[in-house]
């Protein structure tokens, strides 16, 4: 922003100088700066205006410049048209870049749209922020959608980080959302993706694609949740100010054959009024201090515990910034209430 206003303070400066001065200064090379300046921040005809405005500093004896001869004036000019010419082709590279910008934000909101407030009995708030910046989407992703089998959620990272790791993203829920629908079970959704992923990879020899993912269903009531975990870490319950953790047994990552690892285990956790499930990511279990401490997420999740469950994830996101010295993994979190 500040350099948007350098050349008008450049303008003002020489020519304040200038006039309250007795003498004549030799300052006319500072005038060279001002349409370059002008180029970087602002549009050919602002730069024409800027250009003029250095020329009639420099030939207008009322301003006192020490003499400028002809060269000093050729050299302001072709300075000026140069600064012009860079200035066209900035602002149509820059517009280029802003049409860019809002098809990849476009195509990102449309794999990740925002999670709604609410999703049949269960109140949703979420938080994303991706490792890489200006992106929207990373690595990681999660979703609820209700569908005949009750109220489902899932959360994951996949491999990789950034706009590299979107399509295996936008594979994963496009399977999600659509086995939502015709899945019977929990676990059917959890061989869904996983089966997902090795087609996936099999396309490409190289690929060897793989997501750890934590998936939940609601009952109908709301009063119980049934958890199936894939290498990712399970979901705690928040009860009366307290953090309660879920005992489950990771099973085998999406995309390296659950069918080939044995049944698939569940968990099923009686709800009370008032729980809340809280759901993160790696990127808020492993965020480290500068000591190198990971972050302590139960303890520090308690002290928020009683809190709004809208704004939880934001003051979750706040102490991890405060705790950890970089962010280097993107950062994902989920708090699903039931209804009382």
């Amino acid at each position: 922003m500040w350099v948007r206003v350098l050349p008008a303070l450049l303008v003002a400066g020489v020519g304040v100088a200038t006039l309250v001065s007795a003498d004549r200064l030799d300052i006319g090379f500072v005038l060279g700066a001002i349409p370059p300046l002008a180029g970087l921040s602002y549009g050919p005809v602002a730069t024409v205006l800027y250009g003029g405005l250095s020329v009639a500093l420099l030939t207008v004896p009322a301003f006192h410049l020490n003499d400028p001869g002809s060269t000093d004036l050729l050299t302001i000019c072709f300075v000026a048209l140069l600064s012009v010419f860079i200035s066209f082709v900035r602002s149509r590279r820059d517009a280029q870049l802003d049409l860019e910008r809002t098809v990849a934000e476009a195509a990102q909101r449309a794999v990740a749209p925002p999670l709604p407030e609410r999703v049949g009995r269960v109140r949703c708030a979420g938080l994303y922020r991706a490792a890489q910046r200006g992106t929207l989407v990373g690595g990681d992703f999660f979703d609820v959608r209700d569908g005949p089998f009750g109220v489902r959620a899932v959360m994951g990272d996949v491999q990789g980080h950034g706009l590299s790791a979107v399509a295996t993203v936008a594979s994963l829920l496009g399977a999600f959302r659509e086995a939502v629908l015709d899945r019977p079970d929990l676990e059917s959704v959890a061989a869904r993706l996983d089966r997902r992923l090795v087609v996936d990879s099999a396309r490409s020899p190289h690929a060897e694609l793989f997501a750890t993912a934590v998936l939940l269903e609601f009952s109908a009531d709301a009063r119980a949740v049934r958890i199936v975990a894939c290498g990712h870490p399970a979901p705690v319950v928040l009860r009366e100010g307290r953090v309660l953790e879920i005992d489950i047994v990771p099973w085998t990552p999406l995309g390296l054959g659950l069918a080939e690892s044995g049944p698939l285990g569940a968990v099923t956790v009686p709800l009370l009024p008032g729980d809340r499930l809280f759901l993160a990511s790696d990127g808020v279990w492993e965020a480290r201090d500068a000591s190198g401490a990971f972050y302590p997420f139960a303890g520090r999740l308690a002290t928020f515990a009683d809190g709004d469950s809208a704004d939880l994830p934001e003051r979750v996101w706040a102490d991890v910034l405060r705790y950890a010295e970089e962010i280097r993994d993107d950062v994902t979190m989920l708090v699903l209430t039931p209804d009382d």
